[in-house]
């Protein structure tokens, strides 16, 4: 399906970062920063841009080519990593950021990646998350029609213990990026950090 989607002309959510992770990225430690389900490359790009040392990964092989054009012609160098995220390793107190852009996993999936993220944090790092709600279903306005993919924010604490939440909503806010995202939204956002090993 993804790479279905990302064979289609133009970037299907644009080439402009998510608006959130631009708001806090100055809050990103400088260093290794892990993008999770990247796709075409739009916040891997953006963060490159502001010196990051960038890995993306993806499932889809497509998205991750269109990732790297777009690197280059923004003159800037990503790494991909083309992979399924429920087998992805993910090296240990290595990562200064990670970040989970519309990143809709199955639940149990999902609680094993961030568990991995927990533990793929250096201390001090920082985990920025955006995704839809379960009211996103009423508005339609992007994002999985699955209500087990959408997420919760009592939820990605629980699936996240031992960061200090610095940064947890859940909020509606106009989500513009590219062709399917547009509109309304309902979104969780956080921003995290590990103060500890």
């Amino acid at each position: 399906m993804w790479d279905e989607r990302f064979s289609e002309p133009g970037y299907a959510y644009g080439t402009e970062p998510n608006d959130f992770l631009a708001s806090v990225a100055d809050r990103l430690p400088m260093g290794r920063v892990l993008c999770l389900a990247e796709g075409e490359g739009r916040n891997a790009v953006f963060l490159a841009g502001l010196g990051y040392e960038v890995t993306a990964v993806d499932a889809s092989t497509v998205g991750l080519a269109k990732a790297k054009r777009l690197a280059a012609e923004r003159g800037v160098a990503i790494t991909t990593v083309h992979t399924d995220l429920a087998e992805f390793e993910i090296e240990p107190a290595a990562w200064r950021g990670i970040v989970s852009i519309f990143c809709h996993q199955p639940p149990v999936i999902r609680a094993a990646l961030h568990e991995r993220c927990l533990r793929g944090l250096a201390t001090g790092g920082i985990f920025v998350l955006e995704a839809f709600s379960p009211r996103q279903l009423e508005l339609g306005t992007g994002g999985p029609r699955t209500p087990e993919l959408l997420m919760e924010l009592d939820v990605i604490r629980c699936e996240l213990p031992g960061l200090r939440f610095e940064i947890a909503r859940e909020i509606e806010r106009p989500v513009i990026e590219g062709k399917y995202h547009r509109g309304r939204a309902a979104v969780v956002q956080v921003l995290a950090a590990k103060t500890g090993p």
